[in-house]
């Protein structure tokens, strides 16, 4: 298997185990995030869209209800746990105009030029090449069509990430990240770059401050449970487990922290 395919495998493994708790009330920020994206993207009755790191939906389904009965939304992902709650939602919601389907976007064989707009709201550090994957995506937008990049920004739900990260140290050095996947982006220059790079045009980029509200301390825990870092914990013995969690709730509790900063990049490009 090459790194690119262990790469791949991994993301599939840690979003399959983190659908239990992805749809969860402190969660929320994936709608949020994934409305806003769809906000600026100006789409229009009739469009075309891909979607790309889907998810359970957070952007294709605005994208769907948005584009209308003419239009349509297709959304890719690796993980097809969280596509069966994605496709259950957007049934909740009467919307026949999306498909969700399992699979490497990377390696789609969809058509030049087949979409007047795609969409990927974090998940694009997951991929190994991210230029290429730029690139690929790219090639799939149509003259005048948009490519809208959502990241993470400098900050990202702290200070609630680093006492996450400093407990996981304290356990286990060897899985304590000293580096993670969005810090080459994280700020507005870099990912401009980064989508020119990939071939991308009139690029701009939007950045974003703001909160996520805690209705509790065990809150932070859901979001851990349900995000990306979620293949971490799963390789903590129970004891070890616990011990991180307390030492994250004692954090929030005694520092009577309610909301975690975090800051999001917003780039959409014009063909």
């Amino acid at each position: 298997m090459t790194s690119r395919e262990e790469t791949i495998a991994r993301t599939e493994v840690v979003f399959n185990a983190a659908s239990d708790y992805f749809d969860a009330p402190a969660l929320s920020f994936w709608n949020r995030f994934g409305q806003q994206t769809i906000d600026q993207l100006s789409l229009r009755a009739g469009d075309r869209v891909l979607d790309v790191c889907s998810g359970t939906g957070a952007s294709a389904i605005p994208a769907a209800v948005r584009v209308g009965s003419t239009g349509q939304v297709l959304g890719i992902d690796l993980a097809e746990s969280l596509l069966q709650l994605a496709r259950h939602k957007s049934q909740q919601q009467g919307l026949e105009n999306i498909e969700f389907r399992c699979g490497d976007f990377e390696n789609s064989g969809l058509p030049n030029e087949s979409f007047d707009a795609i969409v990927c709201v974090f998940g694009i550090f997951f991929v190994p090449d991210i230029i290429a994957a730029i690139r690929e995506l790219w090639r799939m937008v149509r003259p005048g069509g948009k490519l809208a990049i959502t990241s993470w920004g400098e900050k990202v739900f702290e200070p609630a990430n680093q006492i996450f990260w400093e407990a996981i140290e304290a356990e286990r050095p060897d899985l304590f990240k000293k580096f993670t996947p969005w810090d080459r982006i994280r700020d507005p220059a870099s990912l401009q770059a980064l989508l020119e790079a990939g071939g991308a045009t009139q690029v701009e980029v939007l950045a974003e401050a703001g909160t996520h509200t805690l209705a509790s301390p065990e809150d932070w825990w859901t979001m851990v449970l349900g995000g990306g870092i979620r293949g971490t914990i799963d390789q903590l013995e129970p004891a070890a487990r616990e011990r991180v969690r307390q030492a994250n709730l004692h954090f929030l509790q005694a520092n009577n922290i309610h909301a975690l900063d975090v800051q999001v990049l917003y780039a959409i490009a014009q063909k």
